[in-house]
C-alpha cells in the first residue's frame, strides 16, 4: 500500500467523527496532494479557505505529530506519481484535441481504476477478508441502488460452491430479517457508492453492534459505512460519465470468489460439479 492510500485510510477511519471544518480540510488535502506537498501551510490555507490551525489539528487527529509529517507523506506520494500526473495531463489534452470516442474514454477510466486498485490494494487485508468469508457460519450480502446487481452477481457465483450465502433485502424482503441472526460467526458484505444508501450504512452499523464481521466496498473515505467496517476497501470508481464505474469493484469481488475457491477443499469442487450436473439435467443451458 502506498503513502497516499495510507493517508486516505487514516482519513476514512476518522472521517465520521471529524467536525465539519476538519472534514473540509481532509477533503481538500486528499484532492490536492500535489499542492499540499509543494506549497506552504499558509499558502494551502489561503487556497482552501481552511485556517492553518485547522490543518494542523487535522494532522494531529490523523496521528501525525505535526502538519509537516502529513505534508511529507504527500511529498513521497506525488514524487512517485509525477509521471502519472503528466501522462494524465497529456491524455486530457489529447482527448480535447481528438474528440476521443465515449467507449475509449470509458475503457481508459476502467483500466486506470483497476490498475490503481492493483497498486494500492492491501493484500493482507484482502486475505484476511477472504479468510473471514471462508470461516463464516453465514455470509449476508447487501447492496442498494446501483450496487444491487453487483452483489446479486457475487451471490450467484458463491452459490456454486456454498449454501450459506444469502442476499439481504431482495425483491422487497425485509432487510431486518436478514440481519436478525447475525453474530460473531457471521459476515456482512456491503457494497455502496455515492450517493450512499442509508440502509447500507445502518445495516453495517447494526451488524458490527451484533458482533459480526463486516466487509465494506466503497468509493471514498467519506463513506459513512467505513467507520463500521472490519475490512474496509476503498475502490477507485472514476468515470467520464455521470455514473460511477464498477469495473474495479467487480475485479475485487471476482478475486475474492476466486481466492475462496482456490483455498478451499475438494468438497468445493465436488459441489460445483454437482451444480453443473443439475443445471444440465434441468436443461438450463442451450445445447446444439
Amino acid at each position: 500500500m502506498n503513502n497516499t492510500d495510507r493517508l486516505q485510510e487514516r482519513v476514512a477511519g476518522n472521517y465520521a467523527d471529524l467536525s465539519v471544518k476538519l472534514r473540509e480540510a481532509a477533503d481538500y488535502v486528499l484532492a490536492n496532494e500535489m499542492d499540499v506537498a509543494a506549497r506552504s501551510l499558509r499558502s494551502i490555507s489561503s487556497a482552501s479557505g481552511v485556517s492553518p490551525a485547522t490543518l494542523s489539528r487535522l494532522a494531529r487527529v490523523l496521528g501525525f505529530e505535526t502538519y509537516e509529517e502529513l505534508r511529507e507523506v504527500c511529498r513521497i506520494s506525488v514524487g512517485g506519481r509525477s509521471h502519472s500526473f503528466s501522462e494524465r495531463a497529456r491524455k486530457l489534452k489529447h482527448e480535447l484535441d481528438e474528440q476521443v470516442p465515449v467507449f475509449d474514454r470509458q475503457a481508459s477510466a476502467c483500466i486506470s481504476n483497476i490498475s490503481n486498485l492493483a497498486d494500492s490494494l492491501d493484500k493482507d487485508r484482502l486475505q484476511n477478508a477472504v479468510k473471514a468469508l471462508a470461516d463464516a457460519r453465514s455470509v449476508v450480502l447487501f447492496g442498494a441502488f446501483g450496487s444491487t446487481g453487483i452483489v446479486e452477481y457475487m451471490a450467484y457465483l458463491a452459490n456454486y460452491f456454498s449454501t450459506t450465502w444469502t442476499l439481504a433485502g431482495r425483491m422487497g424482503a425485509s432487510l431486518g430479517a436478514s440481519l436478525a441472526s447475525l453474530g460473531p460467526e457471521d459476515v456482512l458484505l456491503v457494497v455502496t457508492k455515492a450517493p450512499y444508501a442509508a440502509r447500507a450504512v445502518r445495516a453495517t452499523e447494526a451488524a458490527r453492534q451484533d458482533g459480526a464481521k463486516t466487509i465494506v466496498i466503497s468509493d471514498s473515505h467519506a463513506c459513512p459505512a467505513i467507520k463500521f467496517a472490519t475490512f474496509p476497501f476503498i475502490v477507485p470508481s472514476d468515470s467520464p460519465q455521470f455514473f460511477s464505474s464498477y469495473a474495479a469493484t467487480l475485479a475485487l469481488m471476482e478475486s475474492m470468489i476466486a481466492m475462496l475457491v482456490a483455498q478451499s477443499g475438494e468438497g468445493t469442487s465436488d459441489r460445483i460439479r454437482e451444480v453443473e450436473r443439475r443445471n444440465q439435467d434441468l436443461g438450463d443451458f442451450w445445447v446444439d
